[in-house]
């Protein structure tokens, strides 16, 4: 008898793993259809959600992890890639995913990040931006040319900034010593400006791949994200 009920237990439990994975695949499903609707994504994005047992999570309509990994994302003619959404600690009711009712789901904190590539960077810079490479948590640009009567060979520091109207790159030095011209002469924007969360970008971080950008909110109603969707 006790054989026996040790192997009805292993049975049950293998039972409700199953229907836990099952039900988390539902759940993964309905979200990555309902973001690629709402962005008009070329492709579903790949999502996930992150605790064990999913279906306590699903009975008490809070999920502590969900991840959304969009891949590319075009905005003002600018692609940027590996685009990802973290939600953390979203309200939401298992028949409300199942339904694609976004009204009422809510994410107490929503945190997007991308890469800017350096071809798409360089692609709005200047003519005497020949070149541009990461050096370490710094960004260098190679200068060729003349500007306000200055000759400049060599290579800048630039200083990056999030902005309302994109990511601002500004040269602050020339080799070893500070520019003598105006850095107004040789600033540009990349019209980048948000990410798919409502925010205005507010890190920007370089890495060997390109600018890595960042964007937090919070209280987010995926209604009102989809109401600013481009």
């Amino acid at each position: 008898m006790r054989k026996f009920l040790l192997v009805l237990l292993v049975l049950v439990v293998i039972g409700l793993v199953a229907a836990d994975r099952v039900g988390v695949h539902v759940a993964e499903d309905q979200i990555s259809d309902r973001v690629q609707a709402e962005y008009n994504l070329s492709s579903p994005p790949d999502a996930t959600i992150h605790g064990i047992p999913f279906l306590t999570q699903a009975v008490g309509g809070k999920y502590g992890h969900i991840e959304v990994k969009i891949g590319d994302w075009t905005q003002e003619g600018v692609t940027v890639s590996d685009v990802t959404v973290d939600m953390e600690d979203v309200h939401a009711s298992l028949d409300e995913l199942a339904a694609g009712n976004a009204s009422n789901i809510v994410a107490d904190k929503a945190t997007a990040s991308a890469v800017i590539p350096y071809a798409a960077i360089r692609k709005e810079a200047p003519k005497e931006v020949t070149g541009m490479k990461p050096e370490g948590d710094k960004l260098k640009m190679d200068l060729q040319g003349e500007v306000l009567g200055f000759r400049l060979t060599g290579d800048a520091t630039v200083k990056l900034k999030a902005t309302d109207k994109g990511i601002v790159i500004t040269p602050v030095s020339f080799g070893n010593s500070s520019l003598q011209i105006p850095v107004a002469a040789l600033s540009w924007t990349v019209p980048v400006t948000n990410l798919p969360v409502g925010s205005r970008i507010s890190g920007v971080k370089v890495t060997p791949e390109g600018l890595r950008v960042s964007a937090t909110a919070y209280h987010v109603n995926l209604s009102e994200v989809e109401k600013q969707a481009p």
